[in-house]
């Protein structure tokens, strides 16, 4: 692997910037950056590939990139179901979802087999994404499971009635390593690695794909990791730049090639209930989302 990082490679930032040196676009990494076209209409949908969005440590963009991945896989036809599950209910005030108001979430769905799944499941305001909402009621699902029998099972027995109904469902987990977060890993058939560029970000990742191994080893033997997306990402500056080859060493070609770059574009459109691709469609994030789903499913990690 080359160590020679270039900081203008980032590619969301400047989706058609090309390497002075040669004909061919680079990524963060160096690497050459595979075009990844816009996809075909599915001819049908469903069953759904779930993909838990994962890492232990808060604030390194799991819930902006769960929503905003989302979007952008909607935006390309495929009927999206995301999990908000974390009890903070970040992803569903995300999407315009009144969590305090609502008479049943996903924490009701995991205590009560009489619980209808489609019952729960809220429109969003895009077409094709869907949103299963969470609220603090959820916190409690953690000590309340504990008992049950096959307990790390319970979010994949919640989610079969509807897996025909989408191709996507995008899991947004607390950051621990507690039981829902292994109901997530359980319930799922990739895990989706959002990573912040930033060194102590970095040093939590391989205890996550040791706990991923484990419950793909007793659990789940499905489970793969989908990727490591590089998030907060800032060109300008050494230390990200150090820290996304220090990644690419340790994980190689597991470190997706589309970067999502740090913009207060973000908390912006947070603050406005809707997606970055809806919120600011042209601003560099919206095409980075959009550039990392097309990734996915050339990839065939996302239908």
């Amino acid at each position: 692997m080359t160590s020679k990082v270039t900081p203008a490679a980032s590619a969301q930032e400047s989706p058609s910037l090309v390497d002075a040196g040669t004909p061919e676009r680079l990524d963060a990494v160096g690497r050459p950056m595979p075009e990844f076209p816009e996809p075909a209409p599915l001819r049908g949908h469903g069953p759904a590939r779930i993909i838990a969005m994962c890492n232990q440590k808060g604030g390194v963009g799991k819930t902006t990139t769960t929503i905003n991945l989302g979007a952008a896989l909607a935006e390309y036809g495929r009927r999206v179901l995301i999990v908000d599950f974390d009890p903070q209910g970040a992803a569903s005030v995300g999407l315009g979802v009144p969590t305090h108001d609502l008479e049943q979430t996903v924490y009701d769905l995991l205590m009560s087999s009489k619980a209808d799944v489609r019952e729960i499941i809220c429109r969003t305001a895009l077409p094709d994404l869907d949103v299963l909402p969470a609220n603090i009621d959820l916190s409690a699902a953690e000590v309340q499971l504990v008992g049950e029998v096959a307990r790390e099972s319970v979010l994949s027995r919640a989610l079969r009635p509807v897996l025909d109904d989408y191709d996507v469902i995008l899991v947004d987990c607390q950051p621990s390593l507690g039981l829902l977060t292994v109901n997530a890993l359980t319930a799922a058939h990739g895990v989706l690695i959002p990573l912040e560029c930033e060194f102590f970000a970095l040093r939590g990742v391989a205890l996550l794909v040791e706990t991923i191994e484990k419950v793909s080893d007793r659990l789940n033997p499905r489970l793969t990791v989908d990727g490591i997306i590089a998030t907060m990402f800032d060109s300008r500056t050494l230390h990200s730049r150090e820290v996304i080859a220090r990644v690419h060493e340790a994980f190689g070609d597991t470190l997706l090639h589309t970067v999502i770059a740090r913009t207060v574009k973000f908390p912006d459109a947070s603050v406005a209930a809707e997606p970055i691709t809806t919120f600011a469609p042209n601003h560099a994030g919206a095409i980075a989302y959009r550039q990392l789903a097309r990734e996915l499913i050339a990839r065939g990690d996302a239908a």
